[in-house]
């Protein structure tokens, strides 16, 4: 009986599904698999992808809603960058009933291990280690990030503009630079334009995130990420040069808004609007307010920015 195979190159001496050895060399050196599993790897495949989404959903609904306003094309490598990014600040933040630096070292080493390989029983990393190969992300991104995360398990206290400057291009910078990688997909042109306004956008909605969470952050967690509150009080007057710093990161984000491609355009005006809208009613609140309460944009806010972006993104396209 003969049997039908398909040429996976990706795929070298890697244990796939149901315990099946890839070990057919040919000629070109490369790797053959009965069609069948093929096929079988293939629903492995959309199925850790689906994973990565219902992950994006549970996690955020706000950035769930706006990643569906990505392109079908990208909508799928956003969700597995965000599975990703989640399980391991899920190791650091969430975590603390285990060993949370050994759940991290395993985590970093099974990534590894999954880019060696091409696959992962990990549905999380399996997803996005094929995004990373397929839009070429740079490995340095993802080591800053990792380290970042590092950093939450050991430091508590941020002393210095530099040490903020450090955590934060991890965090949240390079997860911006992912992101655009996966928008530009390989044109260097407009990523090179993109770049700083890219990594300000990613500043913004992290420092927004620190004074939206300032009560979890300090009194659950006891980390400080901004230098200038070291060793101080929150007030009204450090609050509000705070928020001027953000504003600066928000207006240099703003110049790449109108150069992003039309695929990714809408769902980043989107996440822009909403961050901007939630940096508004920090600016509205209370320093002592701010310590003792996480404020929230409501459903009802969220839904108008939609529609208003919506709207306007359909009338350009007009």
């Amino acid at each position: 009986m003969s049997t039908v195979y398909q040429k996976i190159g990706g795929y070298v001496n890697t244990i796939i599904p149901f315990g099946i050895f890839v070990n057919r060399l040919d000629a070109t050196n490369q790797y053959h698999i009965p069609l069948c599993m093929a096929k079988q790897l293939d629903l492995y495949d959309r199925t850790c992808l689906t994973i990565s989404r219902q992950v994006t959903k549970a996690y955020s609904t706000s950035f769930y809603t706006a990643s569906k306003l990505f392109s079908p094309s990208i909508r799928q490598a956003i969700w597995s960058l965000y599975g990703f990014v989640r399980l391991a600040d899920e190791i650091v933040d969430t975590f603390d009933h285990i060993d949370q630096e050994v759940q991290l070292d395993k985590f970093t080493a099974d990534y590894e291990e999954a880019m060696r390989q091409g696959l992962s029983i990990n549905p999380i990393l399996h997803a996005f280690q094929q995004t990373v190969k397929t839009y070429h992300i740079p490995e340095d991104y993802i080591k800053a990030f990792l380290d970042s995360m590092r950093l939450d398990l050991h430091k508590k206290d941020y002393i210095n503009d530099e040490e903020t400057a450090a955590y934060i291009y991890g965090s949240a910078d390079v997860v911006g630079l992912m992101c655009l990688t996966i928008f530009c997909n390989g044109d260097k042109t407009l990523f090179d334009q993109l770049e700083e306004p890219a990594r300000r956008l990613g500043s913004a909605f992290q420092k927004v995130n620190f004074l939206r969470d300032l009560k979890t952050d300090s009194l659950d967690l006891g980390r400080n990420y901004f230098s200038a509150v070291a060793g101080k009080t929150l007030d009204n007057k450090l609050k509000k040069e705070l928020e001027a710093d953000i504003r600066r990161d928000f207006e240099a984000a703003r110049q790449g808004l109108v150069k992003l491609p039309r695929g990714a355009s809408l769902a980043v005006k989107v996440a822009y609007e909403y961050y901007l809208t939630l940096l508004a009613a920090i600016e509205r609140t209370d320093s002592e307010r701010l310590l003792n309460e996480r404020i929230r944009v409501t459903n009802v806010r969220k839904s108008l920015i939609l529609i208003r972006c919506c709207l306007s993104h359909q009338l350009k396209r007009n």
